[in-house]
């Protein structure tokens, strides 16, 4: 354990639990419901409302082998080979053969996918690595908003407790080192105000992704790392941070433009559009046999490379042979978004540039969504299970946080017994906090010295903008420049650390592989690096990352509790 925790006022209230969730995406809420329905007392902590987690915002759909003549095998080689040699092959056997059955009970919650009108069987559709369509979607383009929907409607019929608005804060810990609940703060006015504990034996991180360290990215305003941060507060193991898959196809709004950025989804690849310059020559065949239905960091790469050769700001989508009708129908969501922003897929193509999407890696789990501290679990973007590998296979997101969630009520139903000892007192280090206005510093230190190209020097540089950044804000930490406590605050100083612990595994990774990719080192090298690195934080606040002696995830060990303080 490492002792350290945010500056924050002490609890001044506190409800009790077999289980909290932390999270409202699809790996948060179906975890709920199975532990729920396990006869557990479940409460769910979520950072808006029930309904505002990532999840709603995924377009494309949910992959699994559900179509005829597709299997789990073809499934996994295609994963397999996405994730660049670095796939944990019996966390990915588990997500596809599992997969199926899984979106089949979804589907029995209330989850309505779109169907063929004469057959009535599912619809599927292709993206980019998979060679089979495989991909069920919902209301053409909006699958993540349907099974957001299915999920809370379910939750609220069978009433289970809530705390919304409410972020999460930092781990509370029995004097053997076991999870014994989580602090947070509730923002607003209610039944809960301000910070407060839920004590639970049992903690499930769902909390999604950290795509705000970036300066432009397809994640919500809420996906600042919290999960992350407390989990290495508290002494667990992350790995693969430094694998952030940067979707190719985000439409471009200008140079200058921050924040959450309208997602092209890979689907509309998948149905046919093409990848064009501006004197409308198709770059990516011949790159890659599937040419733009390549994997997410190869044609990423690609749109990188012809702007760089034409000195441009973007590429385009071309997908005006679509027409008007498969457009509203198929798409009606990015059309929308499009049209918004002054642009008409039906007649123009579409600038797009690659943009921050996905945290491949994250707190390390095993096979039962178990990280390296006892009575924590994480599932969704939030972990990193092995399955993602160095760049993720489309679509894999929701099915990943589906089938780990399912896991991690069932080994929590069979340790339905396990107890924790009171929370201990709050001891140990506090972080400094890092004033609200530097967050938009760590998103431009990222943007520029850790984004979709990088080298040593860029990397350097980060890492020293970074760490003056914590020093600054150590030095203000006791005089009159201190960070107030506060939700601002909070989530720059998680986004802080997040981004220290990304920048520290990138620079030890000396090769480009998946998402990863140092201009510096073109090159995969299977030799030395076909292997993880992990990092966890010291109680002095300082990172150690170590490298794994082979691809095989080792077995997550819990780690010893923190040496009392004389």
């Amino acid at each position: 354990m490492t002792g350290i925790r945010l500056t924050a006022p002490a609890p001044g209230w506190a409800i009790e639990a077999d289980v909290v969730v932390v999270g409202s995406g699809v790996a948060g809420l179906t975890a709920a419901l199975r532990c729920a329905a396990s006869g557990l007392s479940t409460v769910v902590v979520t950072k808006a409302r029930l309904d505002d987690g990532s999840t709603r915002w995924a377009q494309g759909g949910i992959a699994a082998a559900l179509g005829e003549g597709d299997t789990p095998e073809q499934h996994l080689d295609d994963t397999l080979v996405a994730g660049a040699g670095l796939c944990d092959e019996e966390a990915v056997r588990t997500l596809v053969t599992e997969g199926p059955d899984a979106v089949r009970r979804l589907i029995a919650t209330g989850a309505r996918f779109d169907t063929d009108p004469a057959s009535g069987e599912i619809e599927l559709t292709r993206e980019g690595g998979h060679h089979r369509r495989r991909i069920a979607h919902a209301g053409g383009d909006a699958t993540g908003a349907e099974i957001s929907r299915a999920l809370v409607d379910a939750v609220r019929d069978q009433g289970l407790r809530a705390i919304e608005n409410a972020l999460v804060l930092d781990l509370l810990t029995d004097t053997e080192g076991r999870t014994a609940g989580i602090t947070l703060h509730v923002m607003g006015e209610g039944q809960h105000d301000g910070v407060g504990a839920v004590h639970a034996p049992t903690v499930v991180l769902a909390t999604g992704g950290m795509g705000q360290v970036f300066s432009a990215t397809t994640n919500p305003a809420v996906s600042t790392g919290d999960g992350v941060a407390l989990a290495l507060r508290a002494g667990a193991e992350v790995s693969d941070l430094e694998f952030v898959q940067f979707h190719p196809t985000v439409l471009f709004l200008g140079r200058d433009s921050e924040g959450q950025q309208p997602l092209v989804s890979e689907a509309v690849r998948g149905e046919g559009a093409y990848l064009v310059d501006a004197d409308g020559i198709r770059f990516m065949a011949g790159q890659h046999e599937l040419a733009e239905l390549a994997p997410r960091d190869i044609v990423a790469k690609g749109i990188m490379r012809r702007m760089q050769e034409q000195g441009a700001e973007h590429m385009y989508l071309d997908a005006r042979h679509f027409g008007a009708e498969m457009w509203e129908n198929r798409f009606p969501t990015i059309l929308a978004a499009c049209r918004a922003h002054g642009i008409d897929p039906v007649t123009e193509p579409i600038p797009v540039a690659p943009a921050a999407h996905y945290a491949s890696g994250g707190v390390r789990t095993d096979l039962h969504g178990r990280t390296t501290v006892p009575g924590l679990y994480a599932c969704g973007e939030v972990a990193c299970t092995g399955v993602h590998g160095a760049n993720r296979l489309a679509s894999n997101s929701l099915l990943e946080g589906l089938v780990f969630a399912e896991r991690i009520a069932a080994d929590i139903a069979s340790r339905a017994d396990a107890r924790a000892g009171a929370p201990q007192e709050a001891a140990g280090d506090t972080v400094p906090l890092l004033a609200p206005e530097e967050r938009h510093e760590v998103q431009r230190i990222m943007t520029h010295g850790a984004g979709v190209i990088r080298t040593a020097a860029s990397l350097d540089g980060a890492a020293d903008a970074l760490e003056a950044l914590s020093l600054n804000a150590a030095h203000d930490a006791d005089g009159p420049k201190a960070a107030e406590p506060g939700v601002e605050s909070w989530e720059a100083t998680n986004l802080l650390l997040v981004s220290r612990v990304l920048v520290a595994a990138a620079r030890e990774r000396a090769e480009t592989r998946g998402c990863h990719w140092r201009e510096d080192r073109p090159d995969r090298d299977d030799a030395d690096w076909r292997r993880h690195i992990t990092v966890r934080l010291t109680p002095d606040r300082g990172l150690v990352p170590r490298r794994t002696a082979s691809e095989a995830f080792p077995p997550v060990t819990p780690i010893a509790p923190r040496e009392p303080q004389p």
